[in-house]
């Protein structure tokens, strides 16, 4: 699927291409990176998937832009990234971020219930 934001094609991949039972999988054999792009606060709440990247969405641009001063270096443009917030909404505009900046897999998985539901762990 193409989606156009600012003028450029972005991939984002769709939302039923990887189930959140494949992103919990996936995780534990490491072959995908896990973005958590809720608030802190909601992290502090209600924990967060075992082995998840907190990224808050407010950052997200700037902490996934390999070329960028922060940078996380947990990020990996050659692997696919699952990312949920708390019910997919905030994950949808991560993946559409992500995805403009040249992550080439990105997964929206919906919210940290459909993680825990589908046999995740949460870490607190």
């Amino acid at each position: 699927m193409l989606n156009f934001m600012m003028g450029r094609a972005a991939r984002v991949q769709p939302a039923n291409r990887l189930t959140p039972q494949d992103a919990v999988t996936k995780a534990a054999a490491g072959e995908i990176t896990v973005i958590d792009v809720r608030d802190h606060n909601e992290v502090a709440n209600s924990g967060k998937a075992e082995g998840a990247v907190h990224i808050p969405l407010a950052v997200l641009n700037f902490q996934a832009d390999p070329k960028g001063p922060d940078f996380n270096k947990l990020l990996a443009a050659d692997k696919p990234i699952a990312v949920y917030c708390a019910s997919g909404g905030r994950s949808g505009m991560a993946a559409q971020v992500l995805s403009n900046l040249g992550y080439d897999e990105v997964h929206n998985i919906g919210g940290l219930g459909h993680w825990q539901m589908a046999g995740g762990k949460i870490t607190r």
